[in-house]
């Protein structure tokens, strides 16, 4: 029997601290030379939300938020192994974190993710984040694409 099990943590969770890590390496291939710009915007030590997925008691994925403003919350750190993708388990974390966000009061989500990650952009298309005007340290960027969703 297939069993996710979805815990809600922080930065400190070591899980999280791994899968952190294997998100880094992979954004560093993918970003090539841009990578050094984008590499130190994605500090992890200050998310005191984040979700860590287990699939049958293996790490399978990750994502966080922070705070952005009075009503909306921002999405860091989406992963999934790869041999844990194409099985739901991204959808299940981005569900979770918006659920927490609502919970938490916040009624908007916002998101950047980089152009060099087409699969990722298609995936919050579909979970229905509408593309927005890049914000914040993204505001002057060509690589990166901004999206946001009511909740």
């Amino acid at each position: 029997m297939n069993r996710m099990v979805i815990k809600r943590t922080n930065s400190d969770n070591p899980d999280f601290q791994i899968l952190a890590s294997e998100l880094e390496a992979d954004l560093k291939i993918r970003d090539g030379e841009d990578y050094a710009l984008y590499g130190q915007l994605n500090k992890i030590s200050w998310l005191s939300q984040v979700i860590v997925v287990y699939e049958q008691n293996e790490v399978a994925g990750c994502g966080a938020f922070r705070h952005f403003d009075t009503s909306t919350q921002e999405i860091k750190r989406m992963f999934v192994r790869p041999a844990f993708r194409g099985q739901g388990v991204a959808t299940r974390i981005l569900k979770e974190l918006e659920n927490w966000c609502f919970e938490l009061g916040f009624r908007h989500c916002i998101l950047e993710t980089g152009k060099n990650q087409p699969e990722a952009i298609e995936f919050y298309k579909k979970n229905g984040y509408v593309k927005i005007s890049n914000y914040g340290q993204y505001m002057d960027s060509e690589y990166s694409v901004c999206f946001k969703k009511a909740l």
